[in-house]
């Protein structure tokens, strides 16, 4: 399993958005994101800070991807 980048919160919001996932609500700095069928994931979007690795992790487990298939969509 190869190790997962460190990514900023938008370009991982983007690519939920591209894979459907719409911005359900937002509370500070957390965004939940929803998917039509039911997946959701919370983004942390703390200013001048990166997503860590494990945490990615988490976000793409979360969703039901794995690492390959989240970075095919960047």
């Amino acid at each position: 399993m190869p190790r997962p980048p460190v990514l900023k919160p938008r370009e991982i919001c983007r690519v939920l958005e591209s894979l459907g996932f719409l911005l359900a609500r937002q509370r500070g700095s957390h965004m939940q994101y929803r998917h039509p069928d039911g997946r959701c994931t919370t983004i942390p979007n703390h200013p001048g800070r990166d997503v860590s690795p494990v945490l990615l992790r988490q976000i793409i487990k979360d969703i039901g991807l794995t690492i390959e298939e989240f970075l095919s969509h960047r």
